[in-house]
């Protein structure tokens, strides 16, 4: 068992998690920890908690200490300077004419580096604006690109229910949303009613997905054919929140659409039988009957021929195969038969002469 805490460095970012060392950070307290870019200030979100080893990806840094008034100054001075730094990196876009859009700029704890994010449409050039950048700010700068949920997310604002946008405020990572989620809900397929600010489709379409998988399984399907209080019938609609579903029910030559709950109808479900994987110890006791390799000249082929159907070479030695005989005529082994079909012959005419070359080879043999 391992200790972590988990500490957010942004709101509604990305939970980390460290190793609280000999400290014990509450929920709400700030810490000072180093990161991968440097020293940072953040959020404790979860106290001190065990987990298993193997749910950690090691190594764990270690919060270097609670953050004191000192901390706090420091941290309100770098979001001061950060407003200041997003003027001037405006200005300096429109000076060199590039086609970007600054999105936000951030700093770290201890001023080692200054990033700004921008998003574009394509690959920007943006060497010279660094340099420049440099020598203003005498620190390092790093530049990187960012989609359009990213900058949704850094921006804010207001989604089509009238709320602050969910991946600003209380969501920490993108779950992946496809428009398979929204024919599953009966939602409009129109892209302005499922799209969120960015453009994409609408991060809630994730939240409720699994319960219409969960239901729609103990639900019949449209077109399945089912059995009603008031007869047989057929389904043409499901609604899942209310877990109801229409049926045409049949009336003599006419028919009436009735809605039922889902346990008032029965309909022919085939049992699953879950499929169980055979273990590693298992699979090595299982004995598989070994297929030897049967040469072609082994194989026993019976061969029917009539001039009149087929013209066969004839072969150029000619093995007798054992214990397989056709009256007094021994039976011979062959290659395949292939037949040669000329353009004056009609290609009906096959048949009749298959026909006519079994007939000649019964009479033969009597």
């Amino acid at each position: 068992m391992v200790r972590i805490v988990g500490v957010r460095f942004k709101n509604a970012g990305k939970l980390y998690y460290f190793d609280p060392g000999e400290l014990w950070p509450m929920p709400g307290n700030y810490v000072i920890v180093e990161t991968a870019r440097g020293m940072e200030y953040g959020l404790v979100i979860t106290g001190v908690r065990e987990v298993n080893d193997d749910l950690v990806t090691p190594p764990l840094k270690t919060i270097l200490r609670i953050a004191n008034e000192r901390d706090a100054r420091h941290a309100e001075e770098n979001e001061r300077f950060e407003k200041e730094a997003h003027q001037i990196c405006l200005h300096k876009i429109e000076e060199h004419k590039l086609d970007m859009k600054l999105v936000g700029v951030e700093q770290t704890f201890d001023n080692a580096k200054l990033l700004f994010y921008f998003t574009a449409n394509g690959r920007v050039d943006f060497r010279s604006l660094v340099k420049d950048l440099a020598s203003v700010f005498r620190t390092r700068i790093e530049l990187r690109q960012i989609g359009v949920r990213d900058e949704a997310k850094m921006l804010g604002g207001l989604g089509p229910c009238g709320r602050p946008i969910c991946c600003g405020s209380f969501l920490g990572d993108f779950q992946p949303v496809s428009i398979k989620m929204a024919k599953e809900q009966n939602l409009s397929l129109n892209p302005t009613k499922i799209s969120g600010v960015c453009g994409r489709l609408m991060c809630c379409l994730k939240y409720e997905e699994d319960n219409y998988e969960q239901t729609r399984k103990n639900m019949p399907k449209i077109g399945k054919d089912v059995e009603t209080p008031d007869g047989y019938g057929m389904v043409i609609d499901l609604n899942v929140l209310k877990e109801t579903v229409t049926v045409r029910v049949r009336k003599g030559d006419s028919s009436e659409l009735k809605t039922y709950p889902v346990t008032d109808i029965r309909w022919f479900r085939p049992p699953v039988v879950p499929a169980t994987k055979p273990t590693p110890e298992s699979e090595s006791n299982i004995s598989r009957p070994v297929k030897k390799a049967v040469p072609y000249m082994d194989h026993n082929l019976e061969v029917i021929t009539s001039d009149d159907a087929f013209d066969v070479a004839e072969p150029e030695e000619e093995l007798p195969l054992e214990n397989e005989t056709m009256g007094d005529d021994t039976v011979f082994e062959t290659e395949p038969l292939t037949e040669e079909i000329y353009e004056d012959q009609a290609s009906s005419n096959w048949q009749q002469a298959v026909a006519e070359a079994l007939r000649k080879a019964q009479d033969s043999s009597r």
